[in-house]
């Protein structure tokens, strides 16, 4: 770790501990005289290691080392910076698509027969409050349907970016509310895509999705990825 500069003096003393996940460190007053600085700007050092999602702190359970986990550091910079300017979404929203489709064909290839039932439970859940006489927006199947289809993938940096922007989405209101059309062919293409896979047809399911990636420019948050093969697939029932 000697490479790597670290100007904190608790983290640089928490990453020597060694400490598993879960593990229990010693008082403020112990680590405070161990490390050689006050309680105070222990406290302030502490708060860091907090927000980084690092460790855990109440005043009953102690302080807890909870593991390495990118999206909080993540979450909290993209939330600065869409609180500056929401119209940073977009170049965000740009690396998501990039990121799913670069890492579509190892995520979709390594998901099991449960996480096809999952697939297609999500769509049936959409539908059923799209079609209620009373529609609901079914932002946490949407959510839950791009997040299971990469939640194989063993890259933490990766998935920490894809929920980072599930949270940016929900921060910018596009969860909110969207044209009635829109959703339908959002979720028509979201049934093809997890048909496709369910079905092992993996390059078809990719093609579905970067079609179903380019519906953002109509919510102002234009994504392309080229030009798409002609013919490229559209989901059943729903104009181009």
């Amino acid at each position: 770790m000697s490479q790597f500069r670290i100007e904190s003096d608790f983290l640089r003393y928490l990453l020597a501990q060694g400490c598993a996940p879960g593990g229990r460190l010693p008082s403020l007053n112990e680590i405070s005289h161990e490390i050689g600085i006050s309680v105070g700007k222990l406290r302030e050092q502490l708060e860091v290691a907090r927000v980084l999602g690092l460790i855990e702190a109440s005043p009953r359970r102690g302080i807890h080392y909870t593991g390495y986990n990118f999206l909080p550091a993540v979450r909290q910079s993209l939330m600065i910076g869409l609180s500056l300017d929401k119209g940073l979404f977009s170049a965000f929203s740009a690396l998501r698509g990039h990121l799913e489709i670069a890492f579509w064909d190892e995520a979709s290839s390594r998901l099991t027969t449960e996480d096809h039932t999952s697939l297609r439970r999500l769509v049936s859940q959409a539908w059923v409050k799209l079609q209620q006489e009373r529609i609901e927006i079914p932002h946490a199947e949407h959510r839950a349907f791009h997040l299971t289809i990469f939640r194989r993938l063993d890259n933490l940096f990766v998935t920490g970016l894809l929920e980072a922007y599930w949270d940016a989405y929900e921060a910018v209101d596009l969860n909110t509310y969207a044209d009635y059309r829109y959703l339908t062919a959002v979720w028509a293409y979201h049934e093809q895509i997890a048909e496709a896979i369910c079905a092992g047809a993996l390059a078809e399911a990719r093609q579905l999705h970067i079609a179903h990636m380019e519906l953002l420019g109509s919510r102002g948050t234009p994504f392309s990825i080229g030009q798409l093969p002609v013919g490229s697939p559209s989901p059943a029932g729903v104009e181009q």
